[in-house]
């Protein structure tokens, strides 16, 4: 299990959490399905609730600010500084949604949108690093920006970050973008262009994928836990796939990235 003990470079996604009605319930849905053991931090984190694996942070659960809001994963990028960062968001036509705050001792953050309308969150290092396992099973492995204005997302957090680009797909079926952030020397996220996907389009927005080695058992995991299953398991040259709902509605994803099939479209 890789274990991370420092903070995570800028502009790589660095932390997880899900804001809900119910944190308690959604914590046991994530506990049945995941395997976590949920630590609280008491009555001054305000219900907040840690999701841990072998005592090491994976992800979070909080109740929501708004009741009215639905419920939602949501990614963090690392920050070395979250007020200029904030102030960079603004420059290049974003929103600062919650300025720039400190959670206790553990970091600073911020909730901004970017120029598509895709909500995002900002953390700055302090007692806690973010995630400390990734890429293991019940962790997760990937974030991707859904929308349908690809460049315009581009270039805004090429702005904001230096982001770089690797383009991938054949633009037919398949019109995708690896981002890697100016201090990293490999992807760490992507976005996908959704005008090629099929039904009604959706609101840009992060999508969370969680590594689970058996998408299938997942699948009937989570169903047998009140999700709901949105795209069934598939596989892919990226891993065996699919995408959930859970039980309060906030939408993520689980895939086998052990289990590929065909090769990426150029």
């Amino acid at each position: 299990m890789p274990v991370r003990s420092t903070p995570w470079s800028e502009g790589t996604p660095c932390w997880v959490d899900c804001q809900v009605d119910d944190p308690v319930k959604a914590s046991e849905f994530y506990s049945g399905l995941f395997g976590w053991t949920i630590e609280t931090g008491g009555e001054e984190a305000g219900g907040y609730l840690m999701g841990m694996k072998g005592g090491n942070a994976v992800a979070g659960i909080g109740p929501k600010p708004q009741a009215e809001m639905p419920s939602v994963w949501t990614t963090y990028l690392a920050a070395d500084d979250a007020d200029a960062i904030a102030e960079q968001v603004a420059e290049v036509g974003g929103q600062v949604a919650v300025p720039p705050f400190d959670v206790l001792d553990a970091g600073r953050m911020f909730i901004g949108v970017d120029t598509v309308g895709a909500t995002f969150g900002i953390w700055q290092a302090r007692a806690h690093n973010g995630a400390a396992v990734h890429n293991e099973h019940g962790a997760y492995c990937w974030n991707e920006l859904h929308t349908r204005e690809l460049e315009t997302a581009k270039k805004f957090y090429a702005d904001v970050f230096g982001y770089t680009y690797s383009d991938i797909g054949d633009g037919k079926n398949m019109i995708y973008a690896m981002f890697t952030p100016r201090e990293a020397d490999q992807a760490a996220g992507g976005m996908n262009d959704d005008t090629l996907m099929p039904g009604d389009p959706v609101p840009s927005h992060w999508l969370t994928w969680f590594q689970f080695d058996d998408v299938d058992a997942g699948v009937q995991r989570a169903s047998d836990l009140g999700a709901t299953v949105l795209m069934p398991a598939s596989d892919s040259p990226a891993g065996r796939m699919a995408m959930v709902a859970a039980p309060q509605g906030e939408v993520f994803g689980i895939i086998d990235t052990n289990v590929t099939v065909g090769e990426m479209p150029q």
